[in-house]
């Protein structure tokens, strides 16, 4: 009898196993997106153009491209015209462990001649316009039921007061200045459009969102002509195209089966020294390996801020040698330059013992960022 019973636990524990085998073989890489407002909430008006309809199609035609993937899972803050919280977007993102959350959005301006894309990260800015989107978009609480309750200490008016708790986007801010690169760059090469460049603003959505996160203005509806191609279905399909592809070119660079590689840190308040001397070239993941035969050199990606740092060991927990991109408002810093895998990984293990815990491995040939996987082949 007792034998009997040995033999059912073993057998349990055998289906207990080949179980958990399978879930970790099958894990997708989840996708949040999040079209911006719906529902009461309109968002920008104008000519006819109303951002709630622009961005659930887009949103929609995007995700319908990513279902094709099966190894990729799209969930929705939105289907449909329906007010969903502000609250409830990253919150909703956190609840299915999310691996990226895209929130998609139009602008407007009353000069309507501004136009283009832009995406943004969280951050600190003094810049005007940035600031004046953060307020656009954070107003939107204002709306909600018991919103003063539920947004107790926060200030419409003044939305950088939220700069001082990154706390959840900080060890995920280096990846998403690469996804936001990523869907700039598909806008501007996929869908021709202008590129206003990768930016950062105190926006609420993104300060609570805990996985890599990006807010994307499509363009300006205020503009004549941008605001017609946005409303149409060609303009809307060609957004939709380039977002997608910028995802799936993220997926092919970050994401393992067994998880997300680990994120790079923000870089820890210090004094700064003077400016600095050395950048490292632009990151241009789309670059095809094969085009090229220089050798790839290998490097650990530390930290990214919204400061320019000198490039010394005393600023960098005596790490040597540092090199940075600065190419977009968040500069990110590398630490090392090698020709192998197996001295980065070891460079790797140096960085974390210095206290960059979540740094990791990154490649480039030409001085353009590869996928790590290309480099590997």
């Amino acid at each position: 009898m007792m034998k009997d019973t040995r033999l059912k636990q073993l057998f349990l524990l055998f289906i207990m196993c080949c179980g958990a085998i399978h879930a970790q073989g099958s894990q997708k890489f989840k996708v949040i997106l999040d079209a911006g407002h719906g529902g009461k909430d309109f968002g920008a008006v104008y000519n006819g153009y109303v951002e709630k309809n622009i961005t659930l199609n887009v949103v929609l035609k995007a995700g319908k491209i990513l279902e094709g993937d099966n190894g990729i899972d799209v969930i929705y803050t939105r289907k449909a015209d329906v007010f969903t919280e502000l609250t409830e977007r990253p919150g909703l993102a956190n609840r299915n462990s999310g691996d990226i959350f895209i929130s998609v959005h139009c602008n407007s301006e009353n000069t309507k001649a501004a136009f283009g894309a832009e995406t943004y990260v969280i951050g600190t800015t003094k810049n005007a316009s940035n600031i004046d989107v953060a307020k656009k978009e954070n107003v939107v609480m204002s709306v909600e039921k018991d919103y003063k309750v539920k947004y107790e200490g926060y200030n419409t008016a003044a939305p950088e007061v939220i700069a001082g708790a990154l706390s959840t986007q900080e060890p995920v801010l280096s990846k998403s200045i690469d996804l936001a690169s990523k869907v700039q760059e598909g806008f501007v090469n996929n869908a021709k459009r202008k590129n206003r460049g990768v930016k950062q603003a105190p926006l609420w959505v993104l300060n609570k969102a805990a996985m890599p996160g990006i807010f994307i203005v499509l363009g300006f509806i205020s503009n004549a002509d941008e605001g017609a191609y946005l409303n149409s279905d060609a303009g809307q399909d060609e957004m939709a195209k380039a977002l997608a592809a910028a995802i799936l070119a993220y997926k092919k660079e970050y994401f393992t089966v067994s998880g997300a590689a680990s994120s790079a840190a923000t870089l820890p308040a210090k004094p700064v020294a003077a400016a600095t001397t050395t950048t490292t070239a632009a990151a241009n993941v789309n670059t095809p390996v094969a085009a090229s035969t220089a050798p790839v050199v290998f490097k650990v990606q530390i930290a990214a801020s919204g400061t320019d740092i000198a490039l010394e060991p005393y600023n960098f927990n005596g790490l040597s040698p540092i090199s940075k991109d600065a190419s977009t408002a968040v500069i990110k810093y590398f630490y090392g330059g090698v020709s192998s895998y197996a001295e980065a990984k070891e460079l790797l293990v140096t960085a974390k013992e210095k206290g960059y815990t979540s740094a990791y491995v990154v490649a480039f040939r030409d001085g353009k960022k590869i996928p790590l996987q290309d480099a590997l082949k």
